[in-house]
């Protein structure tokens, strides 16, 4: 078999985390979260986070590793999850990469050929100042003019292959859409989503945010708020955390929040269905089926 890595995908409120934990208990694995939302220490409620009784004993990573106050990108994200990743698999063991954050999962899976255009350290040194100095949306807003297809397929956070993709058109005129820049595969994998029927999928993510906010998410972000986590911080734009702060600011009622959320959320459960649809060689699971059996027969299969 070699050494292969199981991903566990889909949208928000698809049973991922549980899923993850019976695949990594049945392989032999470790869970690595790939969830943005997840690094943030301090954010449980709103963010699902798995307790340790959810974890069953597993260990998990790529939780709890960044201050709220701090900003994370996809490379940050690369950076720390890679060496976890391949630490796993030298122990001979599983990596069950568990989450609904496409960006993060394909940085971690696939590297990017950078074609025949070289690097110029003056150019990256010019954007890497307008990223920190004015932003990552405005560097990202640059490379939307000049090249919306790459933009497209990027994060704004993402801040080292948006100066890449501007790099390569300051440098030949064309945009790195054009250019021969493909993924190269990092390790073997198999990875499996949830295929809900989308109604189903909306109740459950109604359910969930209902469960949130009777957990006591609004004192969560209330706290979080009193400590200097405001709007202005990458984190509290997250789902849930950006809403509930909009009711604490008096902006939106109460009900209003809930129902905000609860369409916020289902939005961008869409859009990971959109991007896991193109994933390479995903395969859709029906939630009905005995999916530990089958999905651990696909994994041990040449």
């Amino acid at each position: 078999m070699g050494k292969k890595v199981l991903v566990v995908c889909g949208a928000t409120a698809s049973g991922k985390t549980g899923f993850a934990v019976e695949m990594a208990k049945v392989l032999g694995g470790e869970v690595i979260s790939a969830d943005s939302m997840l690094i943030y220490r301090g954010m449980d409620i709103g963010t699902a986070k798995p307790t340790a009784e959810e974890m069953q004993g597993v260990p998990h990573h790529m939780i709890d590793v960044a201050l709220p106050t701090q900003n994370f990108s996809v490379s940050d994200y690369e950076r720390a999850a890679l060496p976890v990743c391949e630490k796993i698999l030298q122990e001979g063991k599983v990596p069950v990469v568990c989450g609904g954050t496409g960006f993060y999962i394909q940085s971690l899976l696939f590297t990017r050929g950078n074609g025949n255009v070289g690097a110029n350290a003056a150019l990256r040194a010019k954007y890497e100042k307008i990223a920190r100095e004015e932003g990552n949306g405005v560097l990202f807003s640059l490379l939307e003019k000049v090249d919306p297809e790459s933009a497209q397929k990027l994060h704004p956070n993402d801040v080292k292959r948006v100066i890449r993709a501007l790099e390569i058109y300051d440098l030949t005129g064309k945009k790195k859409s054009e250019q021969d820049d493909g993924f190269v595969g990092r390790f073997p994998y198999v990875a499996v989503a949830f295929d809900f029927p989308r109604e189903e999928l909306y109740a459950r993510i109604d359910r969930r945010v209902d469960s949130m906010l009777a957990e006591g998410l609004v004192d969560e972000v209330r706290n979080l708020y009193a400590c200097g986590i405001d709007e202005n911080c990458q984190s509290m734009q997250g789902i849930g955390y950006k809403e509930v702060l909009y009711f604490l600011k008096n902006k939106i009622t109460y009900s209003t929040m809930c129902d905000i959320i609860k369409q916020n959320t289902r939005n961008y459960a869409k859009r990971q269905i959109t991007f896991f649809k193109k994933f390479p060689g995903i395969h859709w699971l029906d939630p009905k089926d005995e999916n530990v059996q089958k999905v651990t027969e696909m994994f041990y299969a040449n």
